[in-house]
């Protein structure tokens, strides 16, 4: 394996269990201590890392070009009960992309106004941070069951909707993988041309490069 596919994998990795710890920690300032419990609150990616979802899937994805890569880990547990707020759920799914659009954006502007007195390794290394957590970023909010905007989404609407896409959602997941798999598919025909050109056009915006 190349180099520079190695160093990608694991920037996408962490920047998935980061992204997971922080749906954990989010919830444990709510009141639900259920991931902190389970030990979920730790960057060690062994308590985190899904085989197919956070190692196969991504390395598929990169070392064919496919022009995008994502992946999940298993997912932080935690019980909407204990939460603090009507809008607790919301804010701890909006934790995981809010973390790594917040480091997106942190190696972006690194990238943009110290980019001069850093080596080009480092700023290869960086660009990947950011378009990988734009990507991540970006996908887990698609407001379709059971990404995170999919849990955003069903608390911003009133309860009668609410209740028809919360139905809608346990649905889907009794569909398991085959449901995901269609989810793919739709992904790939409807969301994938906007998707790629938003992580475009905020890489530009926050690094200066063009993607």
């Amino acid at each position: 394996m190349q180099l520079d596919v190695f160093f990608g994998l694991v920037i996408l990795i962490f920047s998935i269990v980061i992204h997971e710890v922080m749906h954990g920690v989010v919830a444990n300032w709510l009141g639900d201590p259920t991931a902190r419990l389970a030990g979920r609150l730790t960057l060690n990616p062994i308590k985190h890392v899904d085989l197919f979802g956070s190692v196969l899937l991504p390395a598929l994805l990169v070392l064919t070009h496919a022009g995008v890569v994502f992946g999940w880990a298993k997912p932080v547990p935690y019980n909407p009960y204990n939460l603090r707020g009507k809008r607790g759920e919301a804010l701890v799914a909006l934790a995981g992309p809010g973390i790594n659009l917040l480091l997106a954006i942190i190696f972006g502007l690194l990238i943009r106004f110290v980019g001069t007195a850093l080596p080009p390794s480092f700023i290869s290394l960086a660009s990947v941070v950011v378009i990988y957590n734009l990507m991540l970023a970006i996908f887990n909010l698609i407001p379709i069951p059971p990404i995170d905007g999919s849990k955003v989404l069903a608390v911003l609407l009133p309860y009668r909707l609410q209740r028809v896409f919360i139905d809608f959602g346990e649905r889907v997941a009794s569909f398991g993988l085959l449901g995901l798999l269609l989810f793919f598919l739709l992904f790939g025909y409807i969301f994938f041309p906007i998707f790629s050109a938003a992580v475009g056009f905020l890489f530009e915006l926050i690094t200066g490069l063009h993607p």
